[in-house]
């Protein structure tokens, strides 16, 4: 039996072991990869370079493309090394790495998107009071607050998942090291280890969607409230994108994480781990940037400005 100690290396299973199916899944994991990297990064450049997008909102999906492309960029590419390599090793630190930044950008976005709630709050219901209510010094605020709590909170998770004694076996049942799979491995008492883990997950989940629940019930309120068909639009035109990346993430997670593992289902978690590990890192800049005009004209401006630069 191997014990949990530094130096043990995990093996992990991957997605398939399908030999035909690795090169067709290499090609689509690089490309759904691709159009995270680009979509996010380039979503992040467009509204640094427009100074009409210098608002609360822009700040906060410029946190949240950054975010996204942190934890899809702690995943997928050792994902898509383990397509083309025989065997799917991943030494103890390099697991515990990738636990820890999966886990940090994913309570980050959480937090997030809890403040962007409160910023669609803040410009449907008081609009006259939105430059004071969301000035500078707190969104900066609400960003480094939900920072701070995603990386204490993926410190607790991987401190408590390392301190379990790993001793089952090195085989991990997933294509990355995540608690679940490797919490798994151990044959010490995990009962008390899964406890904090549904109590800290659930603490921040329902912190995040009580705050985006009220955010929206009083958007509501004040929707029905408004006379003009136009002000009616442009409120659920405004909250439409952020509601749609609410809905992607949370759905996933609920059904991910706030479940015994007895209960899981190793393959059913794959799917769903392939879902928010990379798929929605890929969705969010499409969604911010299909619904929304401001982003479209900023982006045909700075192409514009490519174009002539180059001389076409």
């Amino acid at each position: 039996t191997e014990n949990g100690t530094e130096g043990t290396d995990f093996i992990l299973v991957g997605l398939t072991n399908a030999p035909e199916l690795q090169v067709p899944l290499f090609i689509v994991f690089t490309l759904i990869y691709l159009i995270s990297v680009f979509g996010n990064l380039g979503m992040i450049t467009l509204i640094l370079l427009d100074s009409r997008l210098h608002t609360p909102m822009y700040f906060f999906i410029i946190n949240l493309s950054l975010v996204d492309f942190g934890y899809s960029s702690a995943i997928t590419p050792k994902v898509m090394a383990g397509f083309l390599r025989a065997d799917k090793v991943i030494s103890y630190n390099a697991c515990a790495t990738q636990i820890f930044f999966f886990a940090a950008f994913a309570s980050v976005e959480n937090f997030l998107l809890a403040a962007m709630a409160y910023d669609r709050h803040a410009a449907v219901c008081e609009p006259l009071c939105y430059t004071i209510t969301m000035k500078t010094s707190v969104c900066a605020r609400l960003a480094v607050g939900s920072y701070i709590c995603g990386f204490v909170n993926a410190s607790i998770h991987v401190g408590g998942t390392f301190s379990l004694s790993l001793c089952k076996s090195k085989v991990v049942h997933h294509f990355f090291c995540d608690i679940p799979a490797v919490t798994a491995l151990s044959c010490s008492d995990k009962h008390i280890r899964e406890v904090v883990l549904i109590l800290i997950s659930s603490f921040n989940v329902s912190f995040a969607l009580l705050v985006i629940f009220i955010s929206y019930l009083l958007i509501f309120i004040t929707v029905l409230k408004m006379q003009s068909a136009k002000g009616y639009q442009k409120a659920l035109s405004t909250c439409a994108s952020h509601l749609s990346a609410v809905s992607i993430f949370y759905g996933t997670i609920i059904f991910m994480y706030l479940q015994p593992s007895a209960n899981h289902s190793m393959d059913t978690d794959k799917v769903a781990s392939v879902f928010y590990a990379m798929v929605i890192p890929m969705l969010n800049p499409i969604v911010y940037s299909l619904r929304n005009k401001e982003v479209k004209s900023a982006f045909k401006k700075v192409w514009g400005k490519v174009k002539s630069s180059l001389g076409f």
